[in-house]
């Protein structure tokens, strides 16, 4: 059987749903994934992560297969890049927060010179709004910057800056009423 050949039955059997195309696609094209992962990650472990979970997003999508727009290979790269990227991604930032915890002097603070006013400023944050609450909560209680918060949680990083204005203007209230 030829490449081409391949990569037709690949699709077609993509377009129908039939699982013998991940088969194929593991026999033909995982071990050049494997090198793009790699290459990126330059970690085994989350390549192996990164390559199982771009067969999943391939299996997931393969509905949106376009053969028109782009071959095989370079849909089928593009996947895995993006993927290694977002391991990556989460990789490091979770490596980063375990290190800061462990640099960090929040535990170590005098409890003389403490504020009695804001002590409740947890149970005030929690009265916000949910779209307000989960933006400050991971800002000021988890310590991630706003690009952070963004990837975190999935929402751009204007709206997540927007929020944020809103929810401390909110708690401007609570506090300087």
């Amino acid at each position: 059987m030829s490449a081409s050949s391949i990569e037709e039955h690949i699709i077609a059997y993509l377009q129908d749903g039939d699982k013998r195309a991940l088969n194929l696609l593991y026999e033909n094209y995982s071990s050049s994934l494997y090198g793009v992962i790699l290459k990126i990650t330059q970690n085994e472990e989350i390549a192996e992560d990164a390559l199982q979970e771009t067969f999943i997003k391939v299996w997931r999508n393969s509905g949106k297969y376009d053969p028109s727009k782009a071959k095989l290979f370079t849909w089928l790269f593009r996947i895995a890049r993006n993927t290694a990227i977002d391991k990556l991604r989460s990789f490091n930032n979770r490596y980063h927060k375990e290190v800061q915890i462990d640099k960090s002097n929040v535990y170590i603070l005098p409890t003389g010179n403490l504020n009695q006013d804001v002590m409740d400023i947890k149970e005030h944050v929690g009265r916000l709004e949910e779209k307000y609450r989960i933006v400050l909560e991971a800002l000021f209680f988890e310590g991630m910057t706003q690009q952070e918060a963004s990837d975190e949680l999935g929402i751009p990083l204007g709206t997540i800056k927007s929020r944020l204005k809103i929810g401390l203007r909110e708690l401007r209230k609570v506090y300087d009423p």
